[in-house]
């Protein structure tokens, strides 16, 4: 009895391990800075399993032409001119890209980065740097929890996306006509259950890309 106790203790432990360890696309590992190497994988398309059997109907190129020229609409606007629209149709859009959302914080009440969100944003900017993202299209989005007004976390939301981008943009080279920058304030939380959690004050980088990855 001792012997498949310890059995099962040791089985425990092993799969509490794998859950710890295991990133999927939007999350990061809680108390740990997402690497470079696991914001690339979470950005990355996903390869089909059987290649040249998927066949794209007009429909689905009229979409994607439709789309396309939406996310051209909005190259080099001032984040704060996006309408209540745009917002939601940018979120629409976005939701089945590959997205990470990273834990990159800011100083109190401010735009501004924290020197703790150091290491995150400088992950970012090489995974985003990777010469397989060449000519990809990132939306950098951000998020706050429900504490405050609407109006003020919209604003600043809008300001922490903009931040990112001006980082992204002056130290690692970035095209800023790359980065389309949104912010969502307080109306996208992550864990609702939760509105105050930490959880949702975020910024969330999606990739644009509407093809898979050759291999």
């Amino acid at each position: 009895m001792h012997k498949l106790t310890g059995n099962f203790k040791t089985v425990r432990f092993i799969a509490m391990v794998g859950a710890m360890l295991s990133v999927t696309t939007g999350f990061a590992i809680a108390g740990e800075v997402v690497t470079e190497d696991q914001i690339v994988r979470a950005l990355s398309p996903k390869t089909p399993l059987t290649r040249g059997l998927s066949v794209a109907t007009p429909a689905d190129e009229t979409v994607s032409t439709a789309q396309g020229k939406f996310i051209d609409s909005l190259r080099n606007r001032p984040t704060r001119s996006l309408s209540a629209g745009e917002r939601d149709q940018l979120a629409e859009i976005t939701e089945a890209k590959p997205n990470i959302d990273m834990e990159i914080t800011f100083d109190y009440n401010s735009a501004t980065i924290s020197a703790e969100a150091q290491p995150a944003i400088q992950a970012l900017g090489k995974a985003l740097s990777n010469p397989n993202f060449k000519g990809s299209t990132f939306v950098v989005a951000g998020h706050t929890d429900a504490a405050g007004g609407e109006a003020y976390n919209q604003d600043l939301s809008e300001r922490r996306a903009d931040s990112v981008k001006r980082y992204l943009v002056e130290k690692f080279g970035l095209a800023g006509a790359d980065l389309v920058t949104v912010g969502y304030g307080k109306s996208r939380l992550k864990d609702a259950a939760h509105p105050l959690d930490a959880a949702n004050r975020r910024v969330q980088v999606v990739n644009m890309v509407d093809k898979t990855a050759s291999k």
